[in-house]
Parts: structure tokens; C-alpha cells; sequence
């Protein structure tokens, strides 16, 4: 008679729809059993886009298009034109990145020395401003987390996680609750659809009080902000109420945003692990 194998041990079980709960409640508690293990009960989250290169990279991009237009000065004049226009966004996007690593660098350095093992750098763990924030942790000698998804297309190592913080989700309802549920404070820096999607997700539990601690949200880049998202024609059309606006708070300094995250979080300690 051959052997039986366990249904948990069994890949066909695992996989098929049947056992989707399975697969979801295992996204659930494998990251709490790590969580536990490394004493992580409090997290400062940087959300932003994961497009956006370091200052030294965006510089070399823009230094390679302008000496190869300078060599191919009769080829493809607009082609030429918006390689060399992108590549200057890059650079001013640049900026981003560096406010990044600098908060992140430290945030770390001021938890380390008011409240060890408390306030872990946490991102998506990918490139860009993910990269960013993780690489100012690891710069002040930090632990930080990365909460990766998987993804169609090619995927990122991001080499400042600490390796055993490291996690790789397939569902994104499952990512963005690790995100929220130990978040004791959010730095949203500019980015796209999934940045939006964030954004608008932790500001809807903070407005319904699904989210039961008070958390600062600093939206940083005022100018990428106002342009992007009109909050005031919000409340002018009455789908918000002006009170909302204090949910979330703009910075374009990062002397200023530094200071008010720690002013929050030392005058509103929380009990670890305030629950949503």
C-alpha cells in the first residue's frame, strides 16, 4: 500500500484554489514567527516610487545621454530630445532618493539610542526610494525590513535588507497589512499607482478609525503632492471634510520631517503592536 502523504505536504493540495486560505493564513504567520524572533514590534515605513535612481546613478545616466548625443549629433533629434529630458527628471527625482537615506539614516541613528530594537526601517524592499530607505538603515548599522511582492516581470534584489528581514509575499492585501499593523510612523515620498494605492489605503484606516493608534504620515515633496492629488477640491466638493487634511502631514525638509516624526513618537508612545 503506498504511503499517504499529509494534505500540508502535499504541493498539488498547496497550490489549488482549495487551499488559498492556507496560502494566505501562511503569509499571516510565517512573517509573525520572524517578527518575534527578532523582537520587531515597531516599524517607520517609507512608501515611494521604485523607479527613482541614487544621485551618483541619475547623474552617470545623464552624463552617458549627453555624450551620446553629442557623438550622434545626426541622428534622431526628439528621440535625442526626450532621452535627454528623462534623463533630467531622473536627476531631480534623485533628490527623493538622498531625502530617503538621510531620514532613514536618522531615524535609525535616534531609535538606536532612545529605543533599541523599537522604530525598524520598513519598505517594499525593492529599488528606488525602497532601496533608498533600507540603505540609510543599514548606513546607521540598523536592521530594516523589506516586504517584497512577486511580480510579472524581473525582480529586484535589494542587498540593504537585513537578510533574514527579508520577506516575499504573493498576496498584496497580505503585503499591505505587514505594512500597516507594526507602523508606528509613514513617510510617503513621491511614486505611482502602488504609492497612490498605499497612501490612499493607510489614510482610509485612518479616517474610519479602522486603525486604532495615531500615526504621523508625512507626505514629502509638497510640490509633487499639490500636483498630483487636489486635497482642497476634495473637501470643496464635500466628498471629505477639512478635518481630514490633519491625517497626513507635507514636508519638504528633511530637518523638518525628521522632527516631527520623533516629536510624535516621543510624546505619543504607543503600546507595541497597536492592532488595527
Amino acid at each position: 500500500m503506498a504511503a499517504r502523504s499529509k494534505a500540508y505536504q502535499s504541493d498539488d493540495f498547496i497550490h489549488s484554489v482549495e487551499a488559498r486560505p492556507v496560502r494566505i493564513l501562511a503569509e499571516y504567520a510565517e512573517p509573525l514567527a520572524r517578527f518575534h524572533r527578532h523582537g520587531v514590534i515597531d516599524t517607520i515605513v517609507f512608501m515611494g516610487s521604485a523607479r527613482f535612481l541614487s544621485p551618483e546613478a541619475a547623474q552617470a545616466q545623464l552624463d552617458a545621454v549627453r555624450a551620446s548625443s553629442t557623438k550622434d549629433s545626426d541622428g534622431d533629434s526628439e528621440a535625442r530630445q526626450i532621452a535627454l529630458r528623462a534623463a533630467e527628471q531622473a536627476v531631480a527625482n534623485a533628490t527623493y532618493y538622498d531625502a530617503a537615506r538621510q531620514l532613514a539614516f536618522r531615524l535609525t541613528m535616534w531609535a538606536k539610542e532612545t529605543s533599541p530594537q523599537r522604530y525598524i526601517v520598513c519598505t517594499g524592499g525593492g529599488p528606488g526610494i525602497m532601496e533608498a530607505a533600507n540603505r540609510g538603515a543599514s548606513d546607521a548599522g540598523g536592521l530594516s525590513i523589506g516586504l517584497t511582492i512577486s511580480l510579472p516581470f524581473e525582480e529586484f534584489n535589494n542587498d540593504y535588507v537585513s537578510p533574514d528581514l527579508h520577506f516575499h509575499f504573493h498576496y498584496f492585501f497580505m503585503r499591505k497589512f505587514w505594512f500597516t499593523y507594526l507602523a508606528k510612523a509613514v513617510l510617503m515620498m513621491p511614486g505611482g499607482f502602488g504609492t497612490l494605492d498605499e497612501l490612499f489605503e493607510i489614510l482610509t484606516l485612518a479616517q474610519t478609525r479602522k486603525m486604532t493608534k495615531q500615526i504621523p504620515i508625512v507626505l514629502f515633496g509638497s510640490s509633487y503632492w499639490n500636483s498630483i492629488i487636489n486635497f482642497e477640491a476634495l473637501v470643496d466638493r464635500g466628498v471629505i471634510s477639512r478635518d481630514d487634511l490633519s491625517l497626513f502631514y507635507r514636508s519638504d525638509d528633511v530637518d523638518e520631517a525628521y522632527a516631527f516624526i520623533v516629536r510624535h513618537l516621543s510624546g505619543h508612545e504607543q503600546e507595541p503592536g497597536a492592532v488595527l
